[in-house]
């Protein structure tokens, strides 16, 4: 398993719960298509899960 993983934001934020808005801001993404590099952890891999359907993820 890597260390890191990147997540990439594919889908609008826009219709979303206030919730899953929040996830998205706090994952570091801000605009469709930006990327950050984050700890491989289990406290990121279920703020990923919330928004699974907005993100995309790859290993580094």
């Amino acid at each position: 398993m890597s260390e890191k993983i990147k997540v990439t934001l594919e889908r609008s934020i826009n219709g979303t719960s206030k919730c899953q808005r929040e996830t998205v801001r706090a994952l570091g993404l801000h605009k469709r298509g930006s990327s950050h590099v984050l700890p491989n952890r289990v406290e990121v891999q279920g703020m990923i899960r919330v928004v699974q359907h907005l993100v995309k993820v790859e290993e580094v």
